[in-house]
């Protein structure tokens, strides 16, 4: 009887399951077309997505067109060395990667949060395996407001609890309430951030001596996460590295030419 009544539960879940899925079918994570299984990408925006990988330069995460050896760093880095030690990111920013960047940040759809945040984490494993603190890029209070939510910190959250690396969204502030920076030059995103962030005096202790990964959604000339590397810095951090969903790379690289996010 016992065995019966469980055959007859599991074929009413099942039927169940099949119901909602004629009703509500599972849909691409980039387009809505149907597909076959949630939470993935239908064949055209999968094609569409350049994963990066190595072999990249060791500091920035760029992908190198050849092999350089390990340990190899780009001649930009060693031109301009960056305020963290390193950074990587899962994708190029461009084709489907890029409206899965701007359908999570415009368009509310934080459901894309723990997908992104897989890729990061597959991308990031030798940041991820040594990182003390994730800290997202703060948003200023009154974008906050006005957003309802921090896209960075979506991302960070879902690392987090994929990892059970510490989430530290509170470590930090944006004090300055910057301009939006679409459309700014290079010069114009570091005049924009710079000062922009503060870790409160009681919050130093928790950031001092550790290494703590910050977290954003695409890095675009690096100008928001090294001022908040800078500020980190200050506040005693030992090491400091950046994880992002996407990445614009140098020309060489770019598959098209999209705006900055």
């Amino acid at each position: 009887m016992v065995e019966r009544l469980a055959k007859i539960k599991s074929a009413g879940a099942a039927a169940g399951q099949i119901a909602g899925r004629m009703l509500f079918p599972p849909t691409c994570l980039g387009c809505r077309k149907i597909v076959a299984e949630g939470g993935t990408l239908c064949a055209s925006c999968w094609g569409d997505i350049h994963f990066l990988d190595e072999p990249w330069c060791a500091v920035s995460g760029v992908p190198f067109a050849y092999d350089m050896g390990t340990g190899a760093i780009s001649p930009a880095v060693m031109a301009s060395p960056p305020a963290y030690d390193r950074s990587r990111a899962a994708v190029a920013y461009d084709g489907a990667a890029r409206r899965l960047a701007q359908s999570l940040k415009y368009q509310d759809r934080t459901d894309l949060a723990p997908w992104l945040a897989g890729w990061m984490v597959r991308a990031g494993r030798d940041i991820i395996d040594h990182a003390e603190l994730l800290v997202p890029v703060p948003l200023h209070r009154q974008r906050f407001f006005t957003r309802r939510f921090n896209q960075s910190a979506e991302l960070a959250r879902a690392i987090a609890r994929q990892t059970g690396r510490p989430f530290a969204a509170e470590v930090v502030m944006r004090v300055k309430k910057t301009r939006q920076q679409v459309g700014l030059k290079a010069k114009e995103r570091q005049d924009n951030v710079r000062a922009a962030f503060l870790v409160p005096e009681g919050k130093k202790a928790l950031i001092a001596g550790r290494h703590v990964c910050i977290v954003d959604d695409v890095y675009t000339t690096g100008a928001t996460v090294s001022a908040l590397a800078k500020c980190l810095r200050r506040a005693g951090a030992r090491e400091i590295s950046v994880l992002t969903f996407a990445r614009v790379l140098p020309g060489d690289f770019r598959r098209g030419k999209p705006e900055p996010i």
